[in-house]
């Protein structure tokens, strides 16, 4: 894991908790993957937090099971806005905010429903291809506002698929928990004309 303070790991520990004790009742992530709930997920979200300014606003589209929402708001004490439409995953995301100290709303509501003002930061794990990620993320990102995206091995794909429809200034940057995986930093989002 990367290096996180004190007082940080504690939180982290107590949602690490929190998420299996809830998990029994609904599926938040995958029973198998319980016993990798660290690197899997934990310390895959934890790699946004560096990118993140201290106290910055950042909304979290298909927040789930708190992957990375949850996780940033832990480690860049940011003001996080949960997307989440399945209402179940928003209790426990509202219940995982309460008791790990972070500032968050939860709205339990549809993405394509939303009335927001921008943020500088949009957020998404392991939620829809990155052509309807931008259709979602470019009215929520305020003009100099960065996206980050945590993807799979099917990123350049994507990103062929995306161009088609979108302009974009991005960078690719490897993860450092999954030999396939990426992050993609967005910014300059504007649909092809």
């Amino acid at each position: 894991m990367r290096d996180v303070s004190r007082e940080t790991s504690a939180r982290l520990n107590v949602f690490a908790e929190l998420l299996v004790k809830w998990n029994a009742r609904i599926n938040l992530v995958s029973p198998r993957d319980i016993e990798h709930l660290w690197p899997r997920h934990i310390e895959d979200s934890l790699q946004l937090a560096p990118m993140i300014p201290q106290g910055s606003r950042v909304i979290d589209l298909g927040s789930g099971g708190g992957f990375p929402g949850i996780i940033v708001g832990i480690a860049s004490d940011a003001e996080m806005v949960l997307v989440e439409s399945d209402r179940r995953k928003a209790a426990f995301l509202r219940e995982a905010a309460r008791e790990c100290g972070v500032k968050a709303q939860v709205l339990a509501q549809r993405i394509e429903t939303l009335d927001l003002d921008p943020a500088p930061f949009v957020t998404a794990r392991a939620l829809a291809p990155l052509r309807v990620l931008l259709g979602w993320t470019a009215p929520l990102l305020s003009p100099n506002g960065v996206a980050l995206f945590l993807k799979g091995k099917n990123l350049a794909g994507e990103l062929t698929d995306a161009e088609a429809d979108w302009h974009m200034s991005h960078t690719i940057l490897n993860s450092r928990t999954d030999g396939q995986g990426a992050i993609i930093k967005v910014s300059d989002i504007r649909r092809v004309e």
